[in-house]
């Protein structure tokens, strides 16, 4: 399997920009010389250690949910706080839309995992 970096462009009304903006901020890094130094120490395969960062971060909807780390928690109220900063409709709809995705994204793993 061939890791490219995801490069292109979207419309800003993209229901999905978040996400991909972050897709394409973590793409440009080769993550293959960092695990293949973590395979050399633990013996784990490269292939191994890619199937268990996949399942652990599709799986990791709900554990966010649960758990809502700091940076999670950071990022929604950097939402809120540029809302209030502005002080318009305008700026609240917007930060209801990145947290509605937000949302959203923290609870797809569990929706597909029971359909």
């Amino acid at each position: 399997m061939e890791l490219i970096p995801y490069e292109d462009a979207w419309e800003v009304d993209d229901p999905h920009a978040n996400f991909k903006e972050e897709v394409a901020l973590y793409s440009v890094v080769d993550p293959l010389p960092t695990l293949e130094n973590l395979s050399k120490d633990t013996g784990i395969p490269v292939p191994a250690l890619i199937r268990y960062i996949l399942v652990k971060y599709t799986a990791s909807g709900s554990d966010a949910v649960l758990a809502m780390t700091p940076y999670v928690l950071r990022q929604m109220q950097d939402h809120f706080d540029e809302a209030e900063t502005a002080n318009t409709i305008e700026a609240r709809l917007k930060a209801y839309e990145a947290l509605r995705q937000m949302v959203h994204w923290l609870t797809i793993g569990p929706k597909q995992n029971h359909e």
